[in-house]
């Protein structure tokens, strides 16, 4: 370098503006000087090297290089214990705070912002996701590094509370007559509001003593998980409580499958969820379709209500 001093660890250099001592530079944007003029590296920013004493603007200033392979010496942003992971700050200090990539590790601790600490430095920009932060600018996440937004993002991909909807008007009444009435009366299953235009709900309801069955089918998405369990969810009720009454279910997957039975808890009287679990052994390699029989149990005494219908699966990664 034409006009500097080089040695092992040390170069000098121009101040492109005031520096303090201690303080994180870079080689400043533009600079045509020889040597070149450094200014400080600011929070998420790079630097080549700490200042080994405060100098004015335009002074010559000597800076201890990064690449040295010792130890450096910073001015604290705020307080971290010994072992931070430590990130740029402006004005050339270091802190614990996360932005960009972690830049070294404190051998001190700070106990206030402007101490001078002891730090190990990286010779290289980190590769690790654990130490380079996440600059959040659409205010989408609490997450703050690479790996903490990694680990959502596939938590909800993976989650098991992926979604199928089934439209309660796709369901089919499995007497063998494959008609629904609107409104009734009958025994049959009937759809209906819950009461007319005062609560226009929409339910499937069974009258008292009727237990004939309705019938579904439902494709499945490519990214099912057929090692995990698959969940009906039901959000049912009943205009009494005189009597313990169950939802049983037969699925069959694709065609000429197994019939798996299964059954909810108890249902209360007051509308509210209950689950069907077929269980990951019952679910065959490439389900790609599954049909399912719902028959509620006895209930002489009891109408039963059913308002939504949806399943909810663990989803695999897709690689093609």
């Amino acid at each position: 370098m034409s006009g500097s001093k080089v040695t092992l660890q040390t170069i000098t250099v121009l101040a492109g503006e005031a520096l303090t001592a201690k303080a994180r530079v870079k080689i400043e944007s533009g600079t045509v000087t020889s040597p070149p003029e450094v200014a400080y590296a600011d929070q998420g920013e790079q630097a080549i090297g700490v200042t080994d004493y405060a100098v004015a603007d335009g002074a010559y200033v000597s800076i201890t290089l990064i690449m040295w392979g010792g130890t450096l010496a910073g001015i604290a942003n705020d307080s971290f214990a010994i072992g931070a992971t430590l990130y740029a700050h402006n004005d050339g200090e270091i802190s614990d705070t996360s932005s960009g990539s972690a830049i070294g590790i404190a051998l001190e601790a700070a106990t206030a912002a402007g101490d001078e600490v002891e730090y190990a430095p990286f010779g290289v920009l980190s590769t690790t996701a654990a130490t380079v932060s996440y600059a959040d600018a659409g205010g989408q996440t609490a997450a703050a590094t690479m790996e903490a937004v990694g680990a959502e993002l596939y938590t909800d991909l993976l989650s098991a509370q992926n979604f199928i909807p089934i439209p309660l008007t796709s369901w089919m009444i499995g007497d063998g007559t494959n008609t629904v009435s609107f409104g009734g009366p009958a025994t049959d299953p009937i759809l209906d509001m819950t009461n007319g235009d005062t609560d226009s709900a929409l339910r499937w309801v069974w009258a008292a003593a009727s237990v004939v069955e309705i019938v579904n089918q439902i494709p499945l998405p490519p990214n099912l998980d057929v090692a995990s369990d698959i969940v009906l969810h039901l959000y049912a009720g009943k205009d009494a409580d005189a009597n313990t009454v169950t939802l049983a279910s037969d699925s069959y997957f694709m065609v000429g499958d197994t019939k798996v039975s299964d059954v909810t808890a108890t249902i209360a009287q007051a509308a509210g969820e209950t689950i069907i679990t077929i269980a990951a052994a019952d679910v065959p390699a490439g389900a790609q379709t599954l049909t399912i029989e719902l028959t509620p149990s006895a209930h002489a005494g009891d109408a039963l209500y059913v308002w939504a219908t949806w399943l909810e699966y663990t989803a695999i990664l897709l690689t093609s």
